[in-house]
């Protein structure tokens, strides 16, 4: 499987392509898709950022999106699902409709490990009991039925996970849980 993991100037590409290389795909670093299956968004950096740095292949992703192609979005990957957000000017891909809004706890930002409530076929082919999360923001959709898992950090609960056809985003680091 050929994967694009896609590179706007900041993330964690090494442990990202590392992960998914041990998982068979063959992992191609750019901005441009061309003959890949799947396209992967990494975590790490600032929403307001990897936005400018997505948005000239935006419309190309939503027409490949359209097309069927299966998307995974990491942390702030997963946020840049989303519509907008908080932390920054820009727009997010707008392919789960919601906003990404900051944390509403005590102690920002949220690092750990937590345990996440959810019983989609996707959360059950990660193989860990708790998954790693290093986040100041949370995603908010607009549709309930598009949350897979759910999470807490001191009495907040958020989601975790969530899943809009062939597109999946995970607030925590799959690569770093199990």
């Amino acid at each position: 499987m050929s994967v694009l993991l896609f590179d706007y100037g900041t993330g964690n590409l090494h442990s990202l392509r590392k992960a998914l290389e041990l998982q068979g795909a063959r992992v191609r670093v750019g901005t441009r898709l061309r003959d890949e299956v799947a396209l992967v968004l990494p975590g790490v950096g600032a929403f307001g950022a990897a936005a400018e740095r997505l948005a000239p292949r935006a419309a190309a992703i939503r027409a490949a999106v359209a097309d069927g192609l299966p998307v995974l979005g990491i942390c702030l990957g997963m946020q840049l699902l989303f519509d907008a957000s908080e932390e920054g000017a820009g727009d997010g891909l707008g392919l789960v409709p919601g906003t990404v809004r900051r944390l509403r706890a005590r102690r920002v930002p949220h690092m750990g490990w937590n345990r996440v409530e959810g019983t989609d076929p996707v959360l059950a082919g990660v193989r860990a009991e708790r998954f790693y999360f290093a986040n100041s923001y949370v995603a908010e959709p607009v549709e309930p039925g598009d949350v897979i898992g759910w999470t807490r950090h001191e009495d907040v609960r958020f989601p975790a996970a969530v899943r809009r056809g062939a597109v999946v985003g995970t607030q925590f680091h799959p690569e770093k849980s199990g």
